[in-house]
């Protein structure tokens, strides 16, 4: 058997309706994991959505338990042809966002995969029931072509908690770590840049989010008879949010800008064009750090996001001095960023500037990962994905988003290859999300060809997993 027939076997997969079947049933699942509660679907989801199928291809899994409480469990499923082969590490995660049901538009609902033209709609087809299932279906394509081999072992771990922040994951990965040696780390999460190319991105931006709070005093008071002589918290804090970053979206606090980007990361962001697509905003030309790109901004440098602010009633406005007011915050930022020290530093910062009244608290963080450029893996992939695609593809040095690839980068000490199958109008999160067709489609034949090429004698760069794989 040839490459040609695993790619040929992926593609009927996908024109033969089995690859709808098996995500119509998944969708069906209501995995939400961002209520508060490990509800009974997702350990269901494992059981009754993953583990049979896993088990045909050859895989012995186990649910594992999450040591956070209220956390979702985890799914550990290993194909060990060999033990003296190397092993590749998969990853996905079948729990969901709150399905909004009231808000998709008529005649479509979070939990029944509705097609309409190149559109299938449903909660998980984007993020991530879509793509790991894409994955799933190419490699019983290649196992299908390749008789039953890989030549080489092979990991999944699917976790029940990502769009929960993934509580338990690095507590997991330690304790499993024997079960989740391996060589390389390659998975399908996130968008594409755009529909028309494919891309492979080496890691993640980090994120921490934080909010600022003033409490002036215990009520409100009438704006008239108290307006001139009371502070105003919702002023202060306005005021020390334009302390952080300017009216243009530039990073005013210097120790929270990252380094220069480096003469291989502009080349690798040098033909990346952002948004451009049907239903994707325009890109604010005047917006952020100046003298960058789109994509230098966007993938290789900091942000600073208000995400909400709160002061009196916005809804019911009165005419009273609110008595505190609250900015919550997000700091994107790449590799190089001394993220855990954010706290301190924009205290510091709040201090100098006249604003020690502020309260800061940090809510949530997760850290940056990227991939060395120069890694033999980067070159081996896009060559493949290239050659699977016949297109061109876009390499990104780490995703603009955030995803838990930390645990795999630093605390397993892979080199990390993501290769996803979305693209960026997907309306991942809200209402209406989507998978493409023609992206599911060629997403099974291009892991498909990463599959097989894994397996190729010599072809591979296996040599290379345990050397520098990773900047953190």
């Amino acid at each position: 058997m040839q490459r040609t027939d695993s790619l040929a076997a992926a593609a009927a997969y996908f024109d033969d309706g089995r690859f709808f079947a098996d995500l119509q049933r998944r969708i069906a699942f209501r995995t939400e994991s961002d209520t508060g509660a490990a509800t009974p679907a997702l350990e269901a989801y494992l059981r009754e959505a993953l583990m049979p199928p896993l088990a045909a291809l050859g895989f012995e899994a186990e649910v594992v338990a999450n040591p956070v409480p209220g956390g979702g469990p985890f799914l550990i499923a290993r194909r060990i042809e060999d033990p003296s082969l190397p092993t590749v590490l998969s990853y996905g995660h079948g729990d969901v966002v709150s399905g909004q049901d009231a808000q998709w538009e008529e005649g479509l609902g979070p939990w029944a995969l509705t097609v309409r033209g190149e559109r299938w709609y449903g909660r998980g087809t984007a993020d991530n029931k879509g793509q790991h299932s894409i994955a799933l279906g190419a490699l019983a394509a290649v196992l299908q072509a390749r008789g039953g081999r890989l030549g080489y072992n092979l990991t999944w771990l699917i976790e029940m908690g990502e769009e929960a922040a993934s509580p338990g994951l690095h507590a997991v990965c330690v304790q499993q770590r024997d079960k989740l040696r391996a060589d390389l780390f390659l998975a399908s999460d996130g968008p594409r840049v755009s529909a028309e190319r494919p891309t492979l991105f080496l890691g993640s931006r980090g994120a921490v989010n934080f909010s600022l709070r003033l409490r002036a005093r215990p009520r409100g008071y009438h704006s008239g008879n108290w307006g001139g002589v009371l502070v105003n918290p919702a002023t202060v804090l306005s005021h020390a949010v334009a302390s952080l970053v300017d009216a243009h979206g530039r990073i005013r606090v210097e120790a929270l800008r990252p380094p220069p980007l480096t003469p291989a990361l502009r080349a690798a962001l040098a033909g990346i064009a952002i948004g451009g697509g049907a239903d994707d905003p325009a890109v604010d030309d005047s917006w952020g750090e100046p003298g960058l790109t789109p994509a230098e901004r966007l993938v290789g440098w900091n942000t600073i996001e208000v995400l909400a602010l709160g002061a009196g009633s916005a809804q019911r406005p009165v005419n009273a001095i609110p008595a505190e007011a609250v900015a919550h915050c997000q700091l994107r930022f790449v590799v190089g960023t001394p993220w855990q020290d954010l706290a301190q530093i924009v205290r510091a910062h709040l201090d100098a500037h006249g604003f020690a009244q502020v309260e800061v608290q940090v809510t949530l963080s997760g850290a940056a990962t990227r991939l060395d450029l120069a890694n033999p893996w980067v070159d081996w992939a896009r060559a493949s994905i290239a050659r699977s695609s016949g297109r061109e593809v876009d390499l990104l040095p780490n995703l603009a988003g955030s995803l838990p690839n930390d645990v795999f980068a630093s605390e397993l000490g892979l080199p990390t290859l993501w290769v996803p199958h979305s693209y960026p109008a997907c309306a991942q999160h809200a209402p209406n999300e989507h998978l493409l067709a023609p992206l599911a489609r060629e997403g099974l034949q291009i892991m498909a060809g990463l599959y097989w090429d894994l397996g190729e004698p010599g072809h591979a760069p296996w040599a290379a997993g345990r050397l520098s794989s990773h900047t953190a």
